[in-house]
């Protein structure tokens, strides 16, 4: 296999981690930026705990969660617009799927990685699968104060932030060090440096409404970080021991995770075609990550 077992696994199941915290974020109706305020803020003390145990990173691993940061500030503004405008099984694909269709495009010229032919193959299936899973239901009324067209654009800006961070961080954990406690410790202080800041931000805004909305609902960002820190970790480290566009890929399986929580938990449609479309996707996902079939 082009990945490990292990590894495969593991990146199973942060794509469940991740498709978990954003239906967590999106089943949040009164106030999405505290609450992803407080998942950062979350991860930025699992940072904060972790980091006095760990090997200092080298030095060129720290230009790296310089870029990583902006990216993802790019990100969170983009994602929380997305889901503002759109269902979570409409958004999430298109944002998702992006990502490694434009890592398998860029990751050869900048770390020089090549793909196989049947690699070629299975990213066109994923991102195909992926068009076909975010196209509307037909005949499904939409929820009140959905708007399509701006719920796709911002879901593509999210999916080229997604492939901008997981380039930059893929670079920069390979930078870190070659020790293990190395590549935990840039994950570490990427969640120290990303900070409480979209927190501070919803602060800032609206202090009162904050501090009655964190009363009832502060579990789920404390939830939901805890799962996204620990999630994004495993996918830093999987970048650190495989090719990029195959650790993208697996990753994105989160897709199908979201799609079904949204249809099963926030009753959003699924449809004959969006099983389809997961065939489609799962088989690509074979292809890239399976041995040589031609």
């Amino acid at each position: 296999m082009v990945v490990s077992p292990l590894i495969v696994g593991l990146l199973l199941a942060a794509a469940l981690m991740h498709a978990s915290w954003n239906a967590l974020l999106k089943s949040d109706r009164s106030d999405r930026l505290a609450t992803f305020g407080v998942i950062m803020t979350t991860g930025t003390v699992m940072g904060l705990v972790a980091v006095p145990f760990l090997p200092m990173i080298e030095p060129a691993a720290w230009k790296f969660i310089a870029l990583s940061v902006a990216i993802h500030l790019a990100y969170y503004t983009f994602l929380l617009k997305a889901y503002s405008y759109g269902d979570l099984s409409h958004t999430y694909p298109i944002a998702r799927g992006l990502g490694p269709l434009l890592v398998a495009i860029l990751s050869g010229q900048l770390v020089g990685e090549h793909l196989r032919g049947q690699d070629v193959l299975g990213v066109l299936l994923l991102s195909c699968g992926l068009v076909a899973l975010a196209f509307p239901v037909r005949l499904t009324a939409p929820r009140p104060g959905s708007r399509h067209g701006l719920a796709t654009i911002f879901a593509v800006l999210t999916g080229v932030s997604i492939a901008g961070y997981i380039l930059a961080d893929g670079l920069g954990v390979r930078a870190a060090g070659p020790e293990l406690g190395q590549k935990i410790g840039y994950i570490a202080w990427l969640c120290v440096v990303e900070g409480p800041w979209l927190l501070a931000l919803a602060c800032a805004r609206r202090p009162a409404e904050v501090w009655i909305h964190l009363r009832a609902n502060w579990w789920r960002g404390v939830l939901g970080g805890a799962i996204a820190s620990v999630g994004y970790g495993i996918a830093i480290y999987g970048l650190a021991t495989g090719p990029m566009v195959h650790v993208a890929a697996l990753r994105e399986t989160s897709v199908l995770f979201g799609t079904l929580i949204g249809t099963l938990l926030l009753g959003e449609p699924f449809g004959g075609r969006r099983v389809a479309a997961a065939l489609v996707i799962v088989s690509g996902l074979v292809l890239m990550n399976g041995p040589a079939f031609f």
